[in-house]
């Protein structure tokens, strides 16, 4: 079965557009590798991570800013698929 990715955020920060932009992103780029981008709105004030497959790849907090979708696809791509080229993403 193909990998999945969940991004859960915060609605009372309004970072639901945020994430479905991360998710239209990662979709994009690897509609032929996931099985789907799910949103999930956390019930913890302040909380935007993002888990492949119950695995955090990305913590708000941890990481000190949001993920730009480049470096959120690099970490995606070098986890399910790292032969895979990201084209300008790589450079």
């Amino acid at each position: 079965m193909k990998p999945a990715i969940t991004i859960e955020y915060c609605p009372k920060c309004n970072w639901l557009l945020r994430s479905a932009w991360m998710a239209q992103e990662l979709l994009s780029t690897f509609s032929d590798d996931l099985h789907g981008v799910t949103l999930v709105p956390s019930e913890v004030a302040g909380r935007y991570t993002i888990h492949l497959d119950g695995v955090l790849i990305w913590d708000r907090k941890r990481e000190g800013h949001f993920p730009e979708p480049k470096e959120l696809k690099q970490k995606v791509r070098d986890i399910i698929a790292p032969d895979r080229g990201l084209g300008h993403n790589d450079r």
